[in-house]
């Protein structure tokens, strides 16, 4: 239970990281952004699970990176405080995807 906890808050921060480095990607709170990380994760749980997509931004390369970009706009469009761009989904999709290289453990988001 702690380790998906810290899971949620690193993933959150990740988020809060993406939103002030890309333009046309803005978080409102850090909250906002804990909640992004939870529907960004069933998002790509979803995508895996049933359609055997793998949403890694980095994993998969360019499909990777583009379906990334797309969970990642879902998810501004379904999170009250999360406002993403097209722009802004494919540059916060690049910052996640370096974000999950340099932390050790798997994904982060």
């Amino acid at each position: 239970m702690i380790s998906l906890l810290l899971k949620v808050l690193v993933s959150g921060a990740a988020i809060w990281l993406a939103a002030f480095l890309a333009p046309g990607m803005s978080v409102e709170n850090f909250g906002a952004a804990i909640v992004a990380a939870i529907v960004i994760g069933l998002l790509d749980w979803v995508l895996n699970k049933f359609l055997g997509v793998d949403p890694s931004p980095l994993g998969k390369g360019v499909t990777g990176f583009l379906v990334a970009a797309v969970v990642l706009f879902v998810a501004g469009k379904l999170v009250n405080g999360l406002n993403v761009s097209i722009l802004g989904a494919l540059i916060g999709a690049l910052v996640l995807g370096i974000v999950d290289m340099i932390l050790p453990g798997g994904r982060t988001y």
